[in-house]
């Protein structure tokens, strides 16, 4: 098992949650690939985006098929934020883009969850690498993230 998959396994049971995590046949890259993957609506796949700004990082959590307004993130982080490029992300969380789990990161990040997740009893989310994902009920993924529910889509 993977280094970043096992820190998903380890933050998931740490935060009292059964891990049911999944290695799929194919990609999980992207939203999309990984709600065909799933078999589940695409705004069911959370998105763990990370973006940056002059006074450090900040985790979005937002459904597949939603966009991230930067003008309504950066009033929630107070401050400027752009996405961060590849190599922070992989430097700050120790996930690479296309798998970026919304947990298990080496570096503790402010986190703001997408309402629209809450209308699904059941999410799925990265797993620290582009085939892995679990499955999740949204409460305890905000709970296990330290998530603070925000309207921060366009």
């Amino acid at each position: 098992m993977s280094k970043s998959l096992n820190r998903v396994q380890a933050a998931l049971i740490a935060a009292g949650i059964e891990p049911r995590i999944l290695e799929m046949a194919g990609s999980t890259r992207t939203a999309v690939e990984a709600a065909d993957q799933a078999g589940c609506e695409l705004d069911q796949i959370v998105k763990s985006l990370i973006f940056q700004g002059p006074n450090g990082l900040a985790l979005f959590l937002t459904a597949g098929g939603r966009q991230v307004d930067p003008a309504r993130a950066s009033a929630l982080a107070g401050q400027k934020l752009d996405r961060a490029d590849p190599n922070t992300v992989r430097e700050v969380t120790g996930f690479a883009i296309g798998g970026v789990s919304p947990l298990g990161h080496l570096t503790a990040l402010p986190v703001w969850a997408d309402r629209r997740l809450a209308d699904f009893s059941v999410i799925w989310a990265a797993a620290g690498t582009p085939r892995h994902i679990f499955q999740v009920e949204p409460p305890a993924l905000i709970r296990a993230a330290g998530a603070e529910w925000a309207e921060f889509c366009a």
